[in-house]
């Protein structure tokens, strides 16, 4: 098979690989930039494999850096535009089922290939667009199949974590897992054990995030993989929940744990203890707790102008979002967009009266009924009881909550 138009990322690095051959080495582009390419999708990595050792791609180019040259990476830096170049290798003796315990360089394109995870990642291509299919990989992509290169028990054993790509790559690209792959992750699912969750996270999120994330959710139960997830255990039942949802495709990851959270029933404790097990980067957490308040909001039909005031515009969109997938929110997604923008005020600092005015002009002393009577200021504004207005903010509060303060 010829490609008769390469996409520009690969037109920009023709002229790497050219060098390489003229100085009498294979050199290809190869990895999922490949396959995506092949399937008419945008890339965003280019990878370059050469027969070329690193001391040898180092003598060829001005300018290069020290990537992981242990495994055979160089990056080659041309025009601003940094190509990671990795000379052919295999792998031996995966104790931590993750990474190899030694790495050796070798001539052949073959053997580098045969140590990839799936058929549509083994794939290779030359500058001038023709691919290089030793494993069956462009059939496997015609028909929609994800399958191991070579035996997939050797593959799960060697990098464990090749089980959630697998699973990631179904949703990903809506294509189902053969037999005798799906049938090795299932014997295997326990040693995802082996792996850092972070890795666990990532390949997670993406999977949820998938065209198919339906499917991808389905094999995660099917393989027993969400057993050996943080917090997942157990929860089967809840899990196909998610799984049967037909619109099921998260836009961020505040999405995809606030779904999570949801048909998991996780109160606002347990989200967290759940997403810290997760190793939910703090930021992604806060929001998750607004997005999930949303949704249950709209799940219980108890949306008020105070709840969205508690929200912000990204955390309106992911929690009716959910919602909505989970068939409890409108259908409009901006219904609720539309009534946050209509609110008086979007923050507590946009009040115009602050607790040191609270003090000055009601002389009220420093303590909690300072800043209980600042929210109930901002509730009173929120359902427009009072304008936000220096002056009928300090007189509502004399008139209406002082006196409820002394009583």
């Amino acid at each position: 098979m010829q490609l008769a138009q390469l996409p520009e990322e690969f037109i920009g690095a023709q002229p790497i690989l050219e060098t390489l051959e003229h100085a009498g080495y294979e050199a290809y582009f190869v990895g999922g930039s490949v396959r995506d390419t092949i399937l008419g999708k945008a890339i965003h990595d280019v990878d370059i494999a050469t027969s070329a050792y690193p001391e040898e791609v180092k003598a060829l180019f001005k300018r290069t850096v020290d990537t992981g040259i242990e495994h055979g990476t160089v990056m080659i830096l041309d025009h601003g535009t940094g190509y990671e170049t990795t000379t052919f290798r295999t792998e031996s003796g995966y104790q931590d089922y993750r990474r190899p315990d030694e790495v050796t360089f070798v001539r052949h394109l073959e053997d580098d290939l045969k140590r990839r995870d799936f058929t549509i990642n083994a794939l290779a291509l030359k500058h001038d667009g023709t691919v290089v299919d030793l494993f069956d990989g462009l059939a496997d992509l015609k028909a929609g199949v994800i399958r191991a290169v070579g035996n997939p028990e050797d593959r799960f054993g060697e990098d464990a974590l090749r089980m959630m790509r697998a699973v990631r790559f179904a949703s990903q690209l809506n294509f189902a897992i053969e037999p005798a792959t799906l049938a090795a992750i299932k014997d295997h699912a326990s040693l995802l054990s082996k792996i850092a969750v972070e890795r666990i996270h990532e390949e997670f999120v993406k999977m949820m995030m998938g065209s198919a994330a339906h499917r991808g959710m389905g094999l995660m139960i099917q393989t027993t993989l969400a057993d050996y997830c943080p917090g997942l255990v157990g929860h089967t039942i809840d899990l196909s929940t998610i799984a049967t949802l037909p619109k099921l495709r998260m836009a961020s990851e505040v999405e995809v744990w606030a779904m999570v959270a949801l048909h998991l029933g996780l109160s606002y404790p347990d989200m967290v203890e759940f997403l810290q097990a997760w190793k939910t980067a703090n930021h992604i957490i806060k929001d998750v707790n607004l997005a999930l308040h949303l949704a249950y909001a709209q799940q219980y039909h108890q949306v008020s102008d105070q709840v969205l005031f508690e929200m912000t515009p990204d955390t309106i969109t992911a929690g009716s979002h959910v919602a909505q997938i989970s068939g409890y929110g409108p259908s409009d997604l901006n219904l609720w967009q539309d009534a946050y923008a209509k609110l008086p005020i979007h923050d507590k600092h946009e009040l115009a009266v602050t607790g040191a005015d609270l003090m000055h002009d009601l002389n009220l002393q420093p303590g909690p009924a300072i800043g209980d009577t600042l929210d109930k200021l901002i509730a009173a504004v929120i359902k427009q009881q009072v304008t936000n207005e220096h002056t009928a903010l300090l007189d509502y509060a004399k008139d209406n909550l002082v006196k409820d303060s002394t009583k």
